[in-house]
């Protein structure tokens, strides 16, 4: 197909990267102008220097940028080149207010609207294997879906406008509990005077296990905390998540105090530091 990616982030750009390995035409725009070029010339696809150049004659526009104030502006300046019958696909995660915002605008201008945020980091849009959870309409979700498994290893329709957003959110809430109580678990075990690597060997084989034991917990014990998604970025989605929480009263007490515990780490000097680094407040 004839695809359009805009925003080459530390996600975005190689997940641009697949879709033109995988015989997709692919025209790219990111707002340093330069970074696009560079893409353009290390994959051989096409550079524009605005969403609406770059959305031009596209069947699936894909957007990867930062929040939703940027999500709304991209867009709308994307939908400007967009004919009808073509599909926006927002990888961005945003608030279920801003999907269900821009589902609306697309469908008047005829272009279906799919929110797909994603899961997995920096290394899993580098190897091609994201989670992407989908929100919006099964026809738009059908054609999308092929040219999304480019660089997912499972994509699923959750539900109407803005059920990807919201299974994000549950996803957030479930990292963050995850890196803390990982976090205290190594403190604890470097304060009892044990081999943080052996105690992790041995426990991963057990109910302890977890995503973030494997490929975070040895890398926390040497406190490497460059691997991609930082604790700004972590900061501004647990925000999505406790402002909808006031909304719909779900009662979110650890995840709203992690939240804080993330605050502490950006004061310190953490915010560009991955989420794993919340070990450092200990």
């Amino acid at each position: 197909m004839n695809v359009a990616f805009l925003g080459l982030g530390v996600m975005g750009y190689p997940m641009a990267g697949h879709l033109q390995a995988n015989g997709h035409a692919v025209t790219v725009y990111n707002r340093t102008e330069s970074k696009a070029q560079a893409w353009a010339k290390q994959h051989g696809g096409a550079a524009k220097a605005t969403p609406a150049e770059a959305a031009t004659g596209a069947d699936i526009v894909f957007m990867c940028v930062g929040n939703d104030n940027d999500v709304l502006a991209v867009a709308q300046a994307a939908l400007k080149g967009m004919e009808t019958g073509a599909i926006l696909v927002d990888h961005t995660t945003a608030s279920a207010d801003a999907a269900r915002h821009l589902y609306a605008m697309a469908k008047a201008q005829g272009v279906a609207f799919i929110d797909a945020p994603v899961s997995g980091g920096q290394m899993g849009a580098e190897k091609g294997q994201l989670t992407i959870m989908c929100g919006g309409d099964q026809t738009a979700f059908n054609v999308a879906k092929p040219v999304m498994d480019c660089f997912a290893k499972a994509t699923t329709l959750m539900g109407a406008s803005g059920a990807g957003q919201l299974t994000k959110m549950v996803n957030q809430i479930c990292i963050a509990g995850l890196v803390q109580a990982l976090s205290e678990g190594l403190a604890f075990a470097e304060k009892a005077g044990l081999d943080g690597d052996l105690v992790l060997d041995v426990i991963s084989k057990g109910a302890a296990q977890s995503w973030q034991m494997e490929n975070r917990g040895k890398t926390m014990l040497k406190r490497e905390f460059n691997f991609g998604f930082a604790v700004d970025w972590m900061r501004k989605d647990l925000g999505i998540v406790i402002d909808e929480a006031k909304r719909n009263g779900a009662v979110l007490p650890i995840t709203a105090q992690i939240d804080q515990f993330y605050a502490d780490v950006q004061q310190a000097g953490g915010a560009r530091f991955d989420t794993s680094s919340l070990i450092t407040r200990l």
